[in-house]
């Protein structure tokens, strides 16, 4: 879809580019932060399970790199999990996240048009529950998580205008 639809559209828009200078997708990083992960033993476990089944692959467990008192944490405990997409993959799960997904989300009107300054996009959502992958039957508790989509897009408004061509749901400007 990017090479047949979205390169031509960025060609006629700008035609004084170079093709190397038009913004890609580099990859999307799927992070969930699990603080009650650290009383329950198996949080972690069923939330991998969750994360490989919306993903397509195996998240890596990310460990507390030093131990915080006040929070109760120990040097390498384990406080999340991270999944990084490229490639096939990544494309899939947009794809499934702007066209199946983000229509399930109670009270959506879109995500906001504000970028990280750096030309990726980042976003969060406080239910796993959404997807339609995950069996409702086996959660037991909600879980948020954070999704990073990257671009090699140098500024924020480059990078909104290819994930608008790739059918990402932004918020309606408003005149």
């Amino acid at each position: 879809m990017y090479k047949a639809d979205i390169l031509p559209e960025l060609k006629r828009r700008y035609p004084e580019r170079n093709v190397m200078e038009f913004p890609a997708l580099k990859k999307i990083v799927i992070s969930m932060g699990l603080g009650e992960g650290l009383k329950d033993k198996n949080a972690v476990q069923e939330h991998s399970e969750e994360l490989m089944l919306l993903s397509g692959q195996k998240p890596v467990v990310t460990r507390a790199k030093k131990a915080i008192s006040n929070f109760k944490l120990r040097e390498d405990q384990p406080v999340g999990l991270m999944v990084t997409l490229r490639g096939q993959r990544m494309y899939d799960f947009l794809d499934r996240f702007c066209h199946i997904v983000s229509p399930r989300i109670r009270d959506f009107r879109g995500f906001s048009r504000k970028g990280d300054g750096r030309g990726s996009y980042n976003f969060g959502i406080s239910d796993q529950q959404i997807f339609p992958e995950i069996n409702l039957d086996k959660v037991k508790r909600a879980q948020g998580m954070n999704i990073t989509v990257v671009t090699s897009a140098r500024e924020d408004a480059e990078c909104l205008e290819l994930l608008t061509l790739l059918g990402f749901p932004f918020k309606q400007e408003q005149k």
